[in-house]
């Protein structure tokens, strides 16, 4: 199957909802808290990728039904001219995301946007992070998925809770 962000539906129909010809190497993918946004990150050309790569960049799509509409940049994943580049990412309840940055030493580890795009914080880890996720009993502790290693953040927030 071609790379594509897909849907399954409930009556068992696979459907391209975004075709890589519109957005290259989509690959994370979040939905905002209140599910009327979907994120998709653009990653960058991974291990055995024979074409050029994705953006690095996360992109917002508006959800109208079954469909996703108005495709806007979310974020350049520039910082300090650095490109962090993108893998993973969630949600927290405040509409928060935070998103895995696979970037050099001093910029590897996750960012935290607001939903408008803002930077507001960001956790350094001492190798790349690739996916991320949250968890335990309140959903406030965030496991980031790095090279080597699993780190483990308690937060003050909790993630976004499963539709």
């Amino acid at each position: 199957m071609p790379t594509a962000v897909y849907r399954w539906d409930p009556s068992g129909k696979l459907e391209v909802e975004i075709p890589e010809t519109q957005l290259p190497d989509p690959n994370g993918l979040c939905f905002s808290a209140d599910y009327k946004t979907l994120f998709v990150i653009s990653t960058g050309q991974g291990p055995g990728d024979t074409g050029p790569g994705g953006k690095r960049e996360v992109y917002a799509y508006d959800v109208q039904g079954t469909k996703v509409t108005n495709m806007r940049l979310f974020t350049d994943m520039m910082l300090d001219g650095i490109k962090c580049g993108p893998d993973g990412m969630r949600a927290d309840v405040f509409g928060n995301l935070w998103i895995s940055s696979n970037a050099p030493l001093g910029y590897a580890g996750v960012l935290c946007v607001t939903k408008e795009g803002k930077l507001i914080g960001r956790i350094r880890l001492p190798e790349v992070c690739a996916n991320l996720a949250f968890g335990g009993p309140k959903r406030d502790r965030l496991f980031m998925a790095a090279s080597t290693s699993l780190f483990v953040y308690q937060t003050t927030t909790q993630g976004a809770a499963p539709g």
